[in-house]
């Protein structure tokens, strides 16, 4: 989870990719918009295939983080 950073006065404290201003949920919403990982990679050359898996990594924690504390 290195690649994914928090930092408060960039793109209003969301998860973004490696301090740059990508968020998780850009990512997110270009993957379920149809977008490929080719496409993104395409559009974003600061980005890396392993980036993309982090925010996907991330995303699938998130979910189940909060299935766990629904559980609870």
């Amino acid at each position: 989870m290195q690649r994914i950073t928090l930092e408060p006065g960039k793109r209003g404290g969301r998860p973004c990719i490696r301090g740059l201003r990508i968020s998780v949920y850009d990512i997110l919403t270009m993957l379920s918009n149809g977008d490929t990982q080719a496409s993104i990679l395409e559009d974003f050359p600061e980005l890396e295939a392993q980036d993309i898996h982090a925010v996907l990594s991330y995303a699938a924690d998130r979910e189940r983080r909060t299935y766990v504390m629904a559980e609870a």
